[in-house]
């Protein structure tokens, strides 16, 4: 018996099924979803019904509901009672974040996986549009508001995360009838497909979009491929002189990082000094621009030439300077901390600034975590998740950009990958959708997510 279950068991013995999802009793929320799917046939009409039924979810406390939904939906933001650790109920508890979009009850549920906070604008992700469903965001754990009065980081896990959604699903399941498909973007899509690993028939299919899969964290070949190799050389040979070019006027680029920080009150106690953060940002650079601009702004790089004004904006504009001071820095903490115990970060080229850099490992997530809290990487975890996907997974949909440094590792599906495929768009970064797919991939993706929906025009296959 594995350690995870006999935990579980022995949580369930201490009383932890008390914060577990129960069946409602007889006339309480199946009545109540009875008669909101009443009232959504109706046309919406009978106002107050969702809410009444959401108000009887147990666990559930209903925050607010919020304008400015598109017709036909109504918007809530919502908070859920979680076990801080599901297997023993002595840790506490804290209270996780969600937002509903409710179009109809009947109609098929999108569970969003943000992977982050939670937005809190009623925006439909792309598998919600296109089935024209009912939509569930959920923050991640130990992000936004959504932690305990104090963190132990230590069960901020996939297998935690993956426990939050399974109850998330389990509870609006009785409201929510029609079928359900997870969805999520970059890390939101990874802790979707984690979601599956653990409880693979809670959803009836997942669409994930630019989701890494570093298997392991000690190999790091096929992001330095990818940057060696993407786009044209002279973007490459373009974006490396202007990283020689940043560090060569590095005092003078510093002075100035920290004059913004003095004005604004920002400081560099998590990465140790400007200095630091600032190197680190010009290592990250060439990743971040090929993540999120791409060819297209190649003759924007400035060129060797450059005022250290231009080369200075442009850096602040492309890796996000600000991204490493205290104030940012301490709302991603949760991030960092996944990077550098469960899910491995990337690499990055240094050949060509040899005797530029001074801050050896800068872009380890360690360095971006306060020093404070105990950090050990579990080299378990992604194979683990790798072996399900490639062995066990159904009914999973992976769509990413080829322009896309995050995806030089992705996932792939085996042979025991059942109904399950990855579709590339072609020059498309990070922000990438099935709308820009191929029409054949394109044609193919929405064939599968409607069909995994119960469309009856999509049920072959």
């Amino acid at each position: 018996m594995s350690v995870w279950r006999k935990r579980l068991l022995k949580a369930a013995v201490m009383g932890v099924l008390s914060l577990a999802v129960v069946p409602a009793a007889p006339g309480t929320t199946t009545a109540r979803a009875a008669a909101v799917t009443a009232a959504d046939e109706g046309g919406g009409q009978r106002q107050g019904d969702v809410l009444d039924a959401l108000r009887a979810l147990p666990g559930l406390r209903v925050v607010e509901e919020r304008p400015g939904a598109e017709p036909g939906y109504r918007f809530f933001v919502l908070g859920l009672r979680q076990p801080v650790d599901h297997t023993d109920p002595s840790a506490g508890t804290f209270e996780q974040r969600l937002t509903l979009l409710h179009k109809s009850t009947d109609r098929p549920t999108v569970l969003f996986t943000t992977g982050y906070e939670v937005p809190l604008s009623p925006r439909r992700a792309e598998p919600t549009v296109l089935l024209d469903g009912n939509q569930i965001g959920v923050e991640h754990r130990f992000f936004g508001t959504s932690r305990p009065a104090t963190v132990d980081w230590s069960h901020q896990t996939v297998r935690q995360a993956a426990e939050d959604h399974h109850r998330v699903v389990s509870l609006f399941r009785g409201l929510y009838r029609g079928a359900w498909i997870s969805t999520g973007g970059s890390k939101g899509g990874m802790a979707s497909v984690y979601h599956r690993r653990f409880h693979p028939d809670d959803v009836d299919g997942t669409v994930a979009y630019s989701a890494p899969n570093n298997v392991d964290d000690r190999e790091d070949s096929a992001y330095l491929r990818f940057l060696d190799t993407v786009g044209s050389a002279s973007c490459r040979d373009a974006l490396e002189t202007v990283q020689r070019q940043a560090l060569l006027r590095r005092e003078e680029m510093v002075d100035r990082y920290e004059a913004w920080a003095a004005s604004t009150g920002s400081t560099f106690r998590i990465v140790g000094s400007a200095d630091k953060a600032f190197e680190t940002a010009v290592l990250r650079a060439p990743l971040m621009f090929w993540q999120n601009r791409g060819a297209s702004h190649c003759p924007d790089v400035p060129a060797p030439d450059a005022t250290t004004e231009e080369i200075y904006r442009w850096l602040d504009a492309t890796a996000l300077l600000s991204a490493y001071s205290d104030p940012v820095l301490e709302e991603h903490v949760p991030y960092f901390y996944q990077l550098g115990t469960q899910l491995g970060y990337f690499d990055v080229q240094t050949a060509h600034l040899v005797g530029l850099l001074r801050h050896p490992d800068a872009v380890e997530p360690r360095n971006f975590v306060p020093r404070d809290i105990p950090m050990r990487f579990d080299r378990r975890a992604m194979p683990d998740i790798d072996r399900w996907v490639r062995r066990h997974g159904s009914r999973l949909l992976f769509v990413n950009g080829d322009q896309d440094p995050a995806v030089a590792e992705h996932f792939r599906v085996g042979p025991g990958s059942r109904d399950s495929r990855v579709h590339w768009a072609p020059g498309v970064n990070h922000h990438v959708g099935i709308a820009d797919l191929p029409p054949t991939a394109r044609a193919d993706a929405t064939a599968a997510l409607r069909r995994w929906a119960g469309d009856p025009a999509d049920a072959a296959g």
